[in-house]
């Protein structure tokens, strides 16, 4: 019985982490780019009352055994990087990936992030950054004069001025890809870092054969969190986590009936 409370309280423990991960998706669900995770879960130790294969006879062998488990734990949470939805902005530094590209951001610390939000804006001085003023790289700068930025879907930044007829050519956007994009670290921000996990990246121009895909002017993803998804999530979550609890409820009846049989 005092096993029983312990392996109901870790399954109480991993649902709590995966309600966790559920309002995290929830609250993203409106973040340009945003990769929703998933979490996933492990059992625990199991306790070998009968090992499998034990010798019952001189000529037999226990064929099944007797293990006891001692309950489950949330082991990772995965990004699952599924396209988002594209909405139509008209913004001209509003940029999108068809594919599993991801734009790349210097850090104030030097380091290379990773993203696929899109949103992006210039500063003093012309460069183009992110929200929080990260340039992107490479560092493509837009002239002040300049009427018009196009940017094809193989990330050429153009450029028209006052008193020219043909698009001047200031910059080349490139993305990166990785092996495994599921093992990026997580740093907010809508932003990644590579990791052993994930490998290095592979940088390249858009559409190019690496796979990175192509960009889309004046378009932003959205993030690829299904809410309906996430609130059967939810619902599931709840219910492993009352029937645990339900386990310690009955394992506590049972202590005190054990202490109540002297009486």
């Amino acid at each position: 019985m005092l096993r029983a409370l312990y392996t109901a309280a870790s399954g109480m423990s991993a649902q709590e982490m995966n309600l966790d991960n559920v309002a995290n998706n929830l609250a993203n669900s409106s973040s340009a780019g945003f990769r929703k995770r998933r979490t996933q879960f492990e059992d625990l130790l199991y306790q070998n009352v009968v090992m499998p294969g034990t010798a019952s006879t001189q000529q037999t062998t226990v064929a099944a055994g007797l293990q006891i488990g001692l309950g489950s734990r949330s082991a990772a949470s995965e990004i699952v990087q599924t396209q988002g939805d594209f909405s139509q902005t008209g913004n001209s530094l509003d940029l999108a990936v068809t594919g599993q590209g991801f734009f790349q951001v210097t850090l104030p610390s030097g380091e290379t992030a990773f993203t696929r939000s899109g949103a992006f804006h210039l500063d003093a001085q012309g460069n183009i950054v992110t929200a929080e003023g990260n340039s992107m790289q490479p560092a493509v700068t837009i002239p002040t004069n300049a009427t018009s930025v196009t940017i094809g879907q193989d990330g050429t930044v153009s450029v028209t001025t006052p008193g020219q007829t043909a698009a001047q050519q200031v910059g080349s956007i490139q993305l990166a890809l990785f092996a495994n994009p599921g093992g990026l670290n997580s740093i907010g921000k809508n932003l990644f870092l590579q990791t052993t996990a994930s490998g290095d990246p592979i940088v390249g121009t858009p559409g190019g054969s690496e796979g990175l895909g192509t960009i889309q002017q004046g378009y932003l993803e959205q993030s690829n969190v299904d809410v309906v998804e996430e609130f059967i999530q939810m619902i599931v979550a709840q219910r492993s986590y009352e029937a645990s609890s339900r386990v310690v409820q009955a394992a506590d009846e049972m202590f005190q009936g054990v202490n109540n049989l002297g009486k």
